[in-house]
């Protein structure tokens, strides 16, 4: 039987999932998958962490070099999150010739390419399906099963987080930031959320995923990125009466041999597949020129279902006889259109007064912003005026809001959300 040395870098909730997950199950990999799987050392500074776990502390340290000078070590597997030291880290392990698992998507989104080169130099692997949507094995998926096809779109809920508020936002009725402490206080939120709640942490899994899905880099400066942080509990409720409902998507497509990414708050129809996925639970739905629509679901984030993703490549790794590394040309980025079109839902607080409704439409008709439906709303002497557009040009759409807010009339643009079919 083969028998594989780890290590693992850092004993933070996913980290300490896997270890819990390989001693759990040693007995069922070996008699299953062939491979002897045995923890040989682990970098943590808090010993304590360690020791909850069972683990001897003749093996933990905070030095790299027991890991790297190490012969019997063959993965390393990196829990620290952030980007130093683990870049640091993962590029010394690499090339000295041991494979890489991790779930860290910031780090690896900003390295890929650094990550990959010292991949090549030391003949080492590279595996990263943690890194993205927790559990839902979407890598390995876009990797290995869709070679029969171009894939066109990849769409979905990449946040747990995020997910979970706007579902309580809905369900519950209850404001933003109501919703944000209860997150915090249950754990599905950090005490400082930005890297869920303003996009950050799906625009990382995005590049990713575009990347694999379109085999061309996808860098973060080319994704657009917005937030759920201003999203009121009144444009949920006022979606609810036209049958939508509101999620943080990611979403990258082909369009005309060009490639869009962005990240947005969006209203889908009730009965699209993505707006059933709720509390933390993330899906993603490929579209290929074959196959035609697949959507994976499942947990995103926690212990054990990130560290069921991380155990899956430590198992696959091993059983490696020659890592093969990502298909696509890392120094040469993909071809991005400057421009997408959406629909939108488009919420303003006007004077309740004659010819408010001509001077709005009439900018709308000036920068060719076709309108769908129109409502309004009355609340004192002002009106809550709800627009629904036709498929239109974002910078269209953005410039005609832009001289809107200019209007006299109008006193304020509440909200602009896209809609996406």
């Amino acid at each position: 039987m083969k028998k594989v040395g780890l290590a693992l870098l850092g004993l933070g909730v996913v980290g300490s999932g896997t270890y819990k997950i390989l001693v759990k199950n040693r007995e069922y990999i070996k008699n299953y998958y062939g491979v002897d799987i045995e923890v040989m050392h682990v970098l943590e500074k808090d010993v304590s962490k360690a020791e909850a776990l069972g683990i001897d502390k003749k093996i933990v340290s905070t030095d790299i070099n027991n890991v790297i000078k190490n012969p019997d070590i063959s993965i390393v597997a990196e829990f620290f999150g952030g980007i130093e030291p683990a870049r640091s880290f993962l590029i010394a392990s690499l090339k000295a010739g041991k494979s890489v698992v991790t779930s860290n998507k910031e780090m690896f989104a900003k390295n890929w390419g650094e990550l990959e080169t010292a991949a090549k130099e030391g003949n080492a692997g590279l595996y990263f399906e943690a890194s993205c949507v927790g559990g839902v094995p979407i890598i390995r998926t876009l990797q290995e099963s869709m070679q029969g096809n171009n894939v066109l779109s990849i769409m979905g809920i990449f946040n747990g987080t995020t997910n979970y508020i706007l579902s309580n936002m809905a369900d519950k009725g209850l404001e933003y930031a109501d919703v944000l402490k209860e997150a915090q206080r249950l754990g599905y939120a950090e005490a400082n959320p930005s890297a869920d709640v303003d996009g950050f942490d799906s625009m990382y899994k995005l590049s990713i995923l575009s990347t694999l899905a379109f085999h061309k880099k996808v860098p973060l400066d080319k994704i657009y990125r917005e937030g759920i942080s201003k999203i009121n509990k009144k444009d949920i409720e006022f979606g609810k009466e036209f049958g939508f409902t509101l999620k943080l998507l990611a979403i990258g497509k082909r369009v005309n041999g060009k490639i869009e990414a962005r990240v947005h708050p969006s209203f889908i129809e009730n009965n699209h597949p993505l707006a059933t996925v709720k509390g933390s639970f993330n899906a993603v739905m490929i579209v290929g020129d074959n196959v035609g629509d697949i959507m994976l679901y499942g947990r995103g984030a926690g212990d054990l279902p990130t560290g069921s993703a991380i155990v899956s490549d430590i198992i696959y790794c091993a059983k490696q006889t020659e890592h093969s590394l990502t298909v696509f040309d890392g120094a040469k980025d993909a071809d991005f259109t400057d421009d997408f079109e959406s629909k939108y839902y488009i919420r303003m607080s006007v004077a309740d007064k004659s010819g408010v409704l001509a001077k709005i439409t009439g900018v709308f008709g000036k920068y060719d912003v076709s309108i769908d439906a129109m409502q309004q709303k009355q609340s004192g002497d002002a009106a809550s005026v709800i627009f629904f557009s036709h498929k239109n040009s974002e910078k269209n759409v953005m410039r005609a809001i832009s001289e809107i807010k200019s209007l006299a009339e109008v006193k304020d643009v509440d909200a602009v959300i896209r809609v996406v079919d």
